[in-house]
């Protein structure tokens, strides 16, 4: 299998900075409870001096959202949504240990994560414009279809692919969603501001440490770029 973003998505937003984690040996019965309050305490401390409209990464997705020809405040990257709710309530809703983890690491560096569960995709993930044609399964069993030329998670399935994510990091599907039985993922962080480079790459080792020190994995990492695209697991 493989995950690639497409040379087109390439050429529109030469800033773009993916760092990807393949893991496997997930369980549902994780202790998690400890990194999520450090993670959290970091998001706490950076949300005490400003709203997460004002943080850079936020505002790079923004404009990349205007650029897409959806309305910023109506349409949000998935950490811009995690960090407003947070901001809100005080905490997230537990769901999965790796979805609580990766949650919680989304909201100290402002950058959002995907987590897939890689039995639910058929032979590689593509981030791409969409023709119109794939299905999107919501979290509450619907079927829609991705209007054409939006961003989207596709795979390979035939005669219609699947959408695994619609309007790029603003909405996962249901199809692919980690749940108790999902052993092997595929985690993907993006981001666009001046910092990406350094900050995903943070990002990723931190991913690594936390991972390891909670399941019996040993995780396959890489940053990709336009001439380097390429990541397979």
């Amino acid at each position: 299998m493989f995950f690639r973003h497409s040379e087109a998505l390439w050429a529109d937003y030469p800033e773009l900075v993916p760092g990807v984690l393949y893991a496997g040996g997930i369980t549902p019965n994780a202790d998690v409870g400890p990194q999520v309050v450090r993670f959290n305490a970091i998001a706490q401390a950076r949300l005490a001096t400003g709203p997460e409209g004002e943080f850079a990464e936020v505002q790079a997705w923004r404009r990349t959202f205007s650029k897409m020809g959806l309305k910023p405040t109506q349409y949000r990257c998935a950490s811009e949504s995690l960090l407003r709710r947070f901001r809100k309530e005080g905490s997230l809703p537990q769901l999965h240990p790796l979805v609580d983890l990766c949650n919680a690491i989304s909201l100290a560096f402002a950058i959002p994560i995907a987590v897939f569960d890689v039995a639910k995709v058929s032979q590689h993930l593509e981030v791409r414009y969409a023709t119109g044609a794939e299905n999107y399964l919501t979290f509450g069993g619907d079927v829609e279809h991705p209007e054409m030329g939006e961003v989207i998670f596709a795979d390979a399935t035939q005669p219609a692919a699947n959408a695994h994510a619609r309007r790029w990091t603003n909405r996962q599907s249901g199809l692919s969603a980690v749940s108790p039985d999902t052993r092997d993922v595929l985690i993907v962080a993006e981001a666009l501001h001046t910092s990406a480079g350094d900050d995903v790459a943070r990002l990723v080792s931190t991913l690594v440490h936390e991972l390891t020190a909670v399941w019996p994995t040993e995780p396959k990492t890489q940053l990709l770029s336009r001439s380097s695209p390429h990541f397979e697991f």
